[in-house]
């Protein structure tokens, strides 16, 4: 065994586990979920049926939600009530 590898079975592995470790926190960039919610958007407004069935359709609605837990609450139901609206308008076509 050469100087530069470890010895992963020995004493001088890393510690994978670091108690003291500060822990790790996504923080969400809005700029890039309000491009995702706007790309969202921008495909069910370009429909003229619906282009998803029941499953997608609850998934996608799902998925928005939760991207716009990360916004402020006034602009993420905005954009949720304009999804409602484009999927009402195509399920009325």
């Amino acid at each position: 065994m050469t100087r530069s590898q470890l010895d992963l079975f020995g004493t001088d592995q890393p510690e994978l586990f670091d108690e003291n470790a500060a822990p790790i926190v996504y923080r969400a960039d809005p700029d890039r979920i309000r491009r995702r919610i706007a790309n969202m958007l921008a495909e069910v407004r370009a429909a003229h049926a619906m282009p998803w069935n029941v499953d997608d359709l609850e998934n996608r609605a799902y998925l928005l939600k939760q991207m716009a837990r990360f916004l402020p609450e006034d602009e993420a139901a905005q954009l949720a009530f304009e999804f409602e609206q484009e999927v009402e308008r195509l399920k009325a076509a």
